[in-house]
């Protein structure tokens, strides 16, 4: 059973009579084995490295003692200059309490590390973004998760940071918590499970539409789940031309409308209450008629394979287009929903045709609010994001198969970069004036210099390679269990 260490066809390490969902189920173990084990093997994914030199030993006083004395006091009379005389301005605190981790739920505290460092890997390597995991504890004394103890803390921190990403906070308490920092504090602070994965998948859609011939202001638009993510992804859509009347979104309570008197009760819920007011107007609360005619299925709820009904997806209008992006498994296989007659499928991994993942959205937006070192992201900031990623990803080509760009596409984090800044520029939210050239080039720039980074450490056996081995025994482990 040879496995390249790069991952690549992995299809074809399985046994030839597998079926498509014993495949599925075997891809999922195996990723999650190998990601147990790899783990261990680095003891995590980040480090500190210096990104200055010491040519000697009075260099130390240059960095340190005496000589810092005056980086000091420079930032004491003008705290602007902490973006340029510190790594503040090209680093990002990713801060979580741990609540909503992928589909995993409440992980306590420090059981959120590990996605946090993953996030700060991916800005690094895609986005030539520094980031370090923040992951704290929100509970108070009753024992429940307080959002104003992230409030605080955040506002304590940002004076380190150029830009804050918040990640797996559960909701209400994340509505909360990003509207009151974005407002509260003078650099950006993003929701990446709520704006990241409503931007990526907007620009999914945008381009799925353009080869399904649909127009976004007369699609019926069906939403499964109504959490941090389905919800900004329904108000940017609304944002960007959808029709409110057209949409109907789902929580595990039935429709959202304006006869939920249950969210309508609860004020954490203020954010879902809006799309009560807006969507649905016919107050359907049965999936199965919602689904009856829809254009399109956007479902980030419950992991799969069997959320999403083989009979729901074949109810569909022509050239269907189904985005299941639960974690880590999609709420219907996307083998089965092709079969049943969709058009377009996505889901949120990298090993099925059309991944709509934010990682190809927060490392370029941060990295072109970085450079121009904005107060804030705005909704305009993640749109022009949106139709950044969904014009390039068309101009190099799309198919159903392929509607957007995909992570190793280094170009598209510099080109979203220089197209963020010059929004945040109209907007007025810069502190600093750069021309869409000079932001792509630094960009592309740094990204370039991440990368050559990790490969000189490779190269140079400071990052060891992990054995074959550990390879082949998850992926032996996988395949016994799925038989």
């Amino acid at each position: 059973m040879a496995i390249d260490i790069s991952l690549k066809n992995l299809d074809a390490a399985f046994p030839a009579d597998f079926t498509e969902e014993q495949k599925a189920k075997a891809k999922t173990l195996f990723l999650k084995t190998l990601s147990l084990e790899a783990h261990r093997f680095y003891d995590g994914k980040m480090q500190t490295v210096p990104k200055c030199g010491v040519y000697g030993f009075n260099w130390f006083n240059v960095w340190y003692t005496p000589g810092v004395s005056k980086i000091s006091t420079t930032i004491r009379d003008n705290n602007d200059e902490s973006f340029a005389l510190s790594n503040r301005g090209n680093l990002v605190g990713v801060v979580s309490d741990s609540t909503r981790v992928l589909g995993d739920g409440d992980c306590t505290p420090p059981g959120g590390l590990g996605v946090m460092e993953g996030k700060a890997m991916l800005m690094k390597y895609l986005g030539g973004v520094d980031a370090t995991a923040l992951c704290v504890d929100s509970r108070g004394k009753d024992g429940k998760n307080d959002p104003d103890k992230i409030i605080e803390f955040v506002k304590m921190v940002q004076h380190s940071f150029g830009a804050i990403n918040l990640e797996d906070i559960s909701q209400p308490n994340c509505f909360k918590v990003l509207d009151e920092l974005r407002d509260s504090c003078d650099i950006p602070v993003w929701h990446d499970d709520a704006q990241g994965t409503a931007c990526i998948t907007l620009a999914g859609l945008i381009n799925a539409l353009k080869l399904a011939g649909k127009k976004i202001g007369d699609v019926k638009i069906v939403l499964l789940g109504a959490g941090a993510a389905n919800t900004t992804i329904a108000r940017l859509i609304i944002a960007d031309g959808g029709d409110p009347a057209k949409m109907v979104m789902f929580d595990t309570k039935g429709g959202l409308h304006l006869g939920r008197e249950d969210i309508k009760k609860d004020a954490r819920n203020y954010r879902k209450w809006e799309l009560c007011e807006k969507t649905n107007p016919k107050k359907i609360d049965s999936i199965p008629e919602a689904m009856k005619g829809a254009d399109v299925l956007i479902a980030l709820s419950t992991p799969g394979p069997d959320t999403v009904k083989r009979e729901w997806v074949r109810s569909m209008a022509a050239k269907s287009i189904v985005f299941v992006c639960a974690n880590p498994v999609p709420e219907i296989w996307p083998y089965a929903a092709k079969e049943e007659g969709a058009f377009i499928v996505a889901t949120g991994r990298g090993d099925f045709p059309n991944q709509v993942n934010n990682s190809v959205c927060f490392p370029g937006i941060l990295k072109g609010a970085l450079l121009v070192r904005a107060k804030k992201i705005t909704d305009g900031m993640a749109i022009r994001c949106s139709h950044s990623i969904a014009d390039f990803s068309e101009k190099r080509g799309i198919t159903s198969d392929d509607i957007i760009a995909k992570m190793d596409e280094t170009e598209v984090f510099a080109v979203e970069a220089a197209d963020v800044a010059m929004q945040a520029i109209a907007e007025g939210v810069a502190r600093v004036q750069m021309t869409w050239d000079q932001v792509h080039a630094q960009a592309k720039a740094d990204i370039a210099a991440s990368r050559k980074l990790a490969d000189d450490l490779m190269a140079a056996g400071h990052i060891a390679k992990p054995p074959v081995e550990m390879l082949e025994k998850a992926m032996a482990a996988a395949i016994a269990a799925v038989r």
